[in-house]
């Protein structure tokens, strides 16, 4: 066999497997980002907007996440200190009449603390305890964006008490959801004698509906 050949051979070969690389590379992208979109939901669409609607850098991002992120197991709450968390979060509501946006400000140092409390980053890594939440509670993690957002904002900003109010009760589905024992638990406890119970709940105060805050 010539020295052509062979070199015509070694060109073919290696033009079928690019050529099949390629076609894997595409049968995967499809699935990849399909599931990156279920596992994150109104997240994965966020990312897609912030990335200018540049879905492969969005799912860039999203995989870097899970690849940071995807193996934290949250730690289970004691009841007592479940407790504390409900007894500030209903403070904190029931403060948000008179004095909005310090009630907003607890609300976000509470969010902070409690994922502190279930084994995410410190609050004081708050991108990075965001990016770890959005892997775990994705359907929620834009409550603590925007009441984090609205904690940091000046007086002047021209944010209303109603844009408080509604980072408020987004932050709330959160808080509510991390307050949930792990899913790796297995069952839900009560505070001592290990029986079932309902998912615990932060109820909202009857004025936190049906008073009209003040303006601050």
């Amino acid at each position: 066999m010539s020295t052509g050949v062979i070199i015509a051979l070694i060109v073919i070969v290696a033009a079928v497997l690019l050529v099949a690389a390629v076609l894997t590379l595409r049968a995967r992208g499809p699935r990849h980002g399909t599931s990156l979109k279920r596992r994150f939901g109104p997240e994965y669409d966020r990312a897609v907007a912030r990335h200018d609607g540049d879905t492969k850098a969005a799912e860039r991002e999203l995989a870097q996440r899970v690849e940071r992120h995807g193996g934290l197991r949250e730690k289970a709450l004691d009841p007592a200190e479940r407790e504390r968390f409900e007894v500030r979060w209903t403070a904190a509501q029931e403060r948000f009449v008179d004095s909005p946006r310090e009630a907003v400000a607890e609300a976000d140092r509470l969010l902070a603390e409690l994922a502190g409390a279930r084994g995410f980053p410190d609050g004081g890594q708050y991108e990075e305890q965001l990016a770890a939440l959005s892997v775990h509670h994705a359907r929620h993690v834009d409550g603590y964006r925007r009441v984090h957002r609205a904690a940091h904002l000046g007086t002047d900003d021209g944010t209303g008490t109603e844009d408080l109010r509604e980072a408020m009760v987004e932050a709330r589905a959160l808080f509510e959801d991390l307050l949930r024992p792990a899913r790796h638990d297995g069952r839900h406890h009560t505070a001592a004698d290990g029986h079932h119970s309902a998912p615990v709940r932060a109820h909202t105060p009857w004025s936190f509906h049906r008073r009209q805050p003040k303006e601050s």
